[in-house]
């Protein structure tokens, strides 16, 4: 549907909308608390030197830094979404802006804190965590915060990085800019003989056509297009990586993977682990591309030919009460509460169900520690979208668990745990599917779709992460990444992804220029780490029943409690060891050799 079929967003009846009024019912209050939030930071500059003088004082600098971070956040996250539910909206883009700029005054004058807490010796603070009851909940924080004091520059050190962060971002903004705002796709006939523009939101329905000509259309338009600026996007990511490279040896870090993960002490063996296990699954891939071949009855299997589902179903059109009814059933396994939780979430207006002129593409779940856990989709009806708003929802619940429980200073999530509420609810309602589906052709698109998921989250972020592993080892060896050398290895990755049956290919060696989670550094790992963890947790739960739904219920409810290995013990998962992604390489298998005797 082209933007100008769209409904505008006064359009769209309430029901459908989020209640993000509840957030700020008068937008006054919003200015009010972005300017009381600085004019507090300005004045905690007061406590420096003073930080670490008795217990007590160290409580309260620590009551008011979360008391202001936890109303600037609220802020932002109101300033975000509304943007998000039009950005052609000048009032909004303004307010967001305004948010980003307030943020980074409060950096800079919180900036001493942790560099003067860290110059007093452990011992120190320990004994105060020792002395005063009030400081019991920061025993995680500040041990944390202990473990990172090697790589914690002076004051003014600090603060210099804290006002460099606008900077430092550039390269982020920059392809964003080319990516949302000056790259343009032409134009694709669609399956009407409509002729329609390409653009980052409807490239994947073209992709999934059984029209080939179509796909192939939306193929070429989509890398010609990163093609013309592959110069200008390869030296704006020889930035972005050399900042990562750049801040871990600032920091006194091995490299910059260390740097990426020490935070969440995350052992670098669980990344390495990852792209091991998943290369000693890689003929299973194999196979299946060689099946995908076979089906669809091509002399060449082409990149254009990897998202088109085998099995061809009518079209069926799931509306959103009917979605959030599947949704009920596939998550039953995880208890009356949850469900209950789920259902008066939708009725109070966490979900903005609807897409809308000018509304942010794609679906999210955000929100405050104070707010709903709110869901942005774009629902259109498809199973596709049951299966958004089943991981979004995850998210949501992960969010409402966690506040519940936890204090301000753990009721946020790292995306390695993050990532596992999502896919469990995936996976649980993908199995719920198959055990219930009658019709054989529904079963094979079931099946189709459940090892596309495998494909695309664990298999293809790893591909992603051992990019990015290579390109960071090049910068840190004092390489250049130009556009040649970053389209050759990742056209090199590629091939060794998808093996034999998938011919050689002019232009997929430039979808590296095409991947936003490229900007932040050692992040995509997280998504096929998260689904491993999924995999075993979701199994556990259909087999053990009770016990394994508590234990995953405790995990929901430990935010950030505890470092993201330690919090998945809770969920009776050990990331630190291969195990929970060989469990999902053998469920992939599994799925695999299934396809192949149906089809």
């Amino acid at each position: 549907m082209s933007d100008k079929n769209l409904k505008q967003r006064n359009e769209i009846p309430k029901e459908y909308k989020w209640n993000i009024e509840d957030m700020y019912p008068d937008e006054s209050l919003w200015d009010k608390d972005v300017k009381e939030c600085v004019e507090r930071a300005e004045k905690f500059v007061q406590f420096q030197g003073k930080l670490t003088q008795s217990p007590a004082v160290l409580l309260d600098v620590l009551r008011e830094r979360d008391a202001i971070w936890q109303k600037i956040e609220h802020a932002f996250v109101y300033a975000a979404m509304k943007k998000d539910e039009d950005n052609r909206i000048d009032k909004y883009q303004a307010m967001d802006d305004k948010c980003g700029s307030a943020i980074a005054k409060i950096s800079a004058a919180m900036s001493f804190f942790t560099p003067e807490l860290l110059e007093a010796p452990e011992e120190k603070i320990l004994g105060f965590l020792a002395s005063e009851p009030g400081l019991k909940e920061y025993e995680f924080l500040l041990k944390s915060m202990l473990k990172e004091k090697e790589h914690i520059l002076s004051a003014p050190e600090e603060n210099i990085l804290a006002q460099m962060s606008e900077i430092t971002g550039a390269t982020n903004d920059v392809f964003k800019m080319l990516n949302n705002a000056d790259l343009t796709f032409g134009t694709v006939v669609d399956e009407d003989g409509d002729e329609v523009p390409l653009t980052h939101g409807n490239y994947i329905t073209f992709m999934e056509s059984q029209d080939r000509s179509i796909r192939k259309a939306a193929f070429t338009n989509m890398y010609e297009a990163y093609k013309k600026l592959i110069n200008t996007i390869a030296t704006n990511y020889n930035y972005n990586t050399k900042t990562d490279v750049v801040s871990a040896r600032i920091r006194k870090y091995d490299s910059s993977l260390n740097a990426a993960l020490d935070g969440n002490n995350i052992p670098t063996s669980v990344y390495h682990n990852l792209i091991k296990e998943v290369h000693d699954y890689l003929p299973v891939v194999h196979r299946y591309m060689e099946l995908r071949k076979k089906v669809l009855g091509v002399d060449q299997l082409k990149m254009y030919d990897v998202y088109v589902p085998l099995i061809n179903l009518p079209k069926k059109d799931i509306k959103f009460e009917e979605a959030v009814e599947i949704m009920a059933e596939g998550l039953a396994p995880l208890g009356s509460e949850y469900i209950e939780q789920v259902r008066k979430g939708v009725q109070s207006g966490w979900i903005d169900v609807y897409e809308n002129q000018g509304k942010t593409s794609g679906a999210y779940s955000f929100g405050s520690y104070d707010s709903m856990p709110y869901i942005l989709l774009n629902y259109t009806n498809t199973l596709k979208d049951v299966f958004t708003i089943v991981h979004e929802m995850g998210h949501s619940m992960h969010s409402y668990y966690t506040r519940k429980t936890q204090p301000y200073i753990y009721g946020d999530h790292s995306i390695f745990t993050a990532e596992v509420a999502s896919t469990v609810n995936e996976s649980l309602l993908i199995r719920h599917l198959l055990k219930t589906e009658k019709d054989p052709e529904m079963r094979k698109y079931l099946l189709n779709y459940y090892i596309e998921e495998f494909r695309t989250t664990l298999f293809r972020q790893t591909m992603f992460a051992e990019f990015e592993l290579l390109a960071h080892e090049e910068i840190e060896k004092g390489g250049v990444l130009t556009a040649q050398w970053l389209s050759e290895t990742y056209g090199r990755l590629n091939s060794q992804y998808f093996g034999p049956a998938m011919a050689e290919d002019d232009y997929i060696k430039y979808e590296w220029a095409r991947i936003p989670h490229f900007y932040r550094g050692f992040y995509v790992y997280q998504y096929a780490t998260g689904y491993s963890a999924a995999t075993a947790i979701s199994s556990k739960i259909l087999s053990e029943g009770e016990e394994a739904r508590n234990n995953y219920i405790e995990f929901l409810k430990s935010g950030s409690s505890d470092y993201p290995v330690e919090l998945l013990k809770i969920a009776g998962v050990d990331m630190a060891s291969p195990e929970p992604v060989k469990m999902a390489m053998e469920t992939f298998k599994n799925l695999v050799d299934e396809l192949e005797k149906l089809l």
